[in-house]
Parts: C-alpha cells; structure tokens; sequence
C-alpha cells in the first residue's frame, strides 16, 4: 500500500497484513510474515522501486505480475535473477482483453460477482470534476475507485 489513508482502509476491510511501502521497509516484512519464504504472487501496478523490491521478496516459483506503472518508471528486470530464483514476471494488460478474448472478461465478472467481490468505490466525482479525479489517481491520493458521473 501507498500511504496512510490505504492502510487504514485495508486494516478496516480486514487484512492480515498491511505494509505501507513509503514508510516500511516491505522487503523485510514479507520474509518476516512468510517465514523468509518470500510471498507466492505479489501484484504491482506500481513499477519502479516497488518492482525491485519485488523482486527480492518473490518466493521460489513465485510470480509478479505487472500490471501498470504508476510510478512513471518501467522497470528492467534482471532476467537472471529470475532464472536463477525461479520466478515468473507475468504481464496484465486488461485492456487488451477486449480485442483478443472480450469473453474472458464476461467470465471473469461473472466469477468476482459469484465470489461477492465488490469494488471500493472510495469517491463520486460529478463529469466536470473528472480532473479533479485524474490528478487524485496520479498522485496515488485516491483510494480504491473514483467514479465519475454525468
């Protein structure tokens, strides 16, 4: 997580865990948690120093999956440290979903919906403030979606 807003939310949502990555080394805290086994899939959509410490907390076998990179860095990953820990490095590109298998998108909402999973909606912005509400996202101030309605 980035910031104390997020993690006082996950903590009210109920994580076991909650690392705020700009004031805890979450390197350390995953070994710690894991038992120094290191986490089996770690999402980022973060890229940057988030990918690299990643990269040090992967598990044997275990993948990150990039899925954006909101810090504005791409990182480049040393493929043989991933060779030699074993790891995958999986890209998501959701988008592109629509043109090459739009029916895995019907099929994975209708899994999240069957599993109850809801999206947190952390703010409602009306259509005139949507730059209100990119300049939120970009500056990581929001937490969970912001919807803007007409």
């Amino acid at each position: 997580m980035g910031g104390a807003a997020k993690v006082s939310v996950a903590r009210d949502l109920g994580c076991d865990v909650v690392i705020d990555r700009h004031t805890e080394d979450f390197v350390k805290v995953v070994k710690e948690v894991t038992g120094g086994r290191g986490a089996d899939v770690i999402y980022d959509p973060v890229g940057g120093d988030a990918y690299a410490g990643s990269a040090k907390c992967v598990a044997f076998e275990g993948r990150i999956l990039v899925v954006g990179f909101a810090s504005g860095q791409v990182p480049a990953p040393a493929l043989n440290h991933a060779l030699v820990k074993n790891y995958s490095i999986v890209g998501l590109h959701w988008g592109l979903y629509r043109q090459m298998d739009p029916a895995s998108i019907v099929e994975a909402h209708q899994a999240l919906t069957a599993l109850g999973v809801k999206p947190l909606i952390g703010g409602r912005l009306p259509l005139e403030a949507a730059a209100d509400g990119m300049t939120q996202l970009a500056k990581g101030e929001s937490v969970g979606r912001i919807v803007v309605t007409p």
